[in-house]
């Protein structure tokens, strides 16, 4: 019996690259060959190259940026670069189809599978789809949603909602372990904050000029982004990390209440572990506003609270974590009637149907 091929793509952000991590295990066990196509140096080949199985191949990529940038004059040449070198990674490999979480570097990926003739299945998180993915969606066979409501944004022949996919290692996280990776040793709850994998700045400000008033009521784990740890802040209660991987799990486990931004993988994450979030979404200014949707969405679910980036203060942050904290209760009993879709199964099903 001939291995079937596979390749994945999506990059530029930890969120594109989630999914991806979550259905690669199952391809692997049933023993397909699995190549990814990432950009040069996005987080996706940090995370993904380390994976025993998985071919990690780098291509040219552009990006969208919401500012004038003379990069802007070049992206497209970058795009053409890259749709070559994935057209001639995919007519090499020759996978009997393609997976996309999205970001820009999916985008010449998705291009050159359809000159190359192979169906390539796109995966959507959030509310509406982003410019990458519509850019890419003329070129896929199907396209996947975790809202039902964005299903209402995509062509209707091509899209399908299979709700949220969580990884599986989330579930098995130890408060032990967490216990032993923070050092904390006391009762307090414990508040987890994250700013998405490239961090946040004005997050990272408010919460450390928040610590004398958060610190008595909480321990505090802060994952910050790369090169944001402050090294002259040493107190009791308060952990930095400029990102985790494998503790992640056990930091869940231990955390009681999070402070996140709002992209949808995350989002669904905290959900499916009932953690209750005070999400404070990227701005219009820096991002489409996707993020927002997916924070509204949440709050009108009664699953979190929210704070718009241009009403983040030290003292708004203090109020909202605090709140957060006194419904807590009321709030991890809403999302104990949230129940999952088997999503990821639904996902590799699908792409097992549309492979060639």
């Amino acid at each position: 019996m001939t291995t079937k091929q596979i390749i994945f793509t999506g990059g530029g952000t930890a969120g594109h690259v989630m999914v991806n991590l979550a259905i690669i295990p199952a391809f692997i066990k049933e023993g397909w060959t699995i190549d990814y196509i990432g950009s040069k140096n996005g987080i996706e080949k940090e995370l993904i190259e380390p994976l025993e199985g998985v071919t990690y191949h780098a291509i040219s990529t552009g990006k969208l940026r919401r500012y004038f940038s003379k990069e802007n004059f070049k992206d497209p040449f970058k795009v053409l670069k890259g749709t070559w070198q994935a057209h001639r990674i995919i007519g090499k490999k020759k996978p009997a189809v393609i997976f996309s979480k999205g970001g820009f570097v999916s985008v010449p990926v998705l291009v050159a599978a359809r000159m190359r003739g192979v169906p390539a299945v796109i995966h959507e998180s959030d509310f509406t789809p982003g410019l990458a993915n519509k850019l890419a969606i003329p070129f896929a066979k199907k396209v996947l949603a975790t809202f039902p409501e964005t299903v209402d944004y995509l062509p209707k022949e091509k899209a399908e909602w299979i709700g949220a996919v969580v990884r599986e290692e989330l579930f098995t996280g130890s408060r032990e372990k967490g216990l032993t990776f923070t050092g904390f040793t006391n009762n307090k709850t414990v508040l987890l904050i994250m700013g998405g994998s490239a961090g946040s700045q004005k997050i990272n400000k408010a919460v450390r000029e928040a610590l004398d008033t958060l610190l008595p009521d909480f321990n505090i784990i802060h994952i910050c982004g790369k090169d944001n740890i402050d090294e002259d802040i040493d107190r009791e209660g308060y952990v930095q990390f400029e990102y985790v991987q494998d503790e992640l799990r056990d930091l869940l486990a231990l955390t009681d209440i999070v402070c996140s931004r709002a992209g949808a993988n995350a989002i669904f994450e905290f959900l499916a572990l009932n953690k209750p979030m005070l999400l404070i979404p990227l701005s219009r200014q820096a991002s489409r506003g996707d993020q927002i949707v997916n924070a509204h969405s949440f709050e009108k679910q009664g699953y979190a609270h929210v704070l718009e980036e241009e009403q983040l203060t030290t003292e708004s942050l203090i109020t909202e974590i605090e709140q957060l904290k006194k419904e807590k209760v009321t709030i991890k009993d809403k999302m104990t009637k949230y129940r999952s879709s088997e999503a990821k199964e639904k996902v590799i099903e699908i792409i097992k149907e549309q492979a060639q």
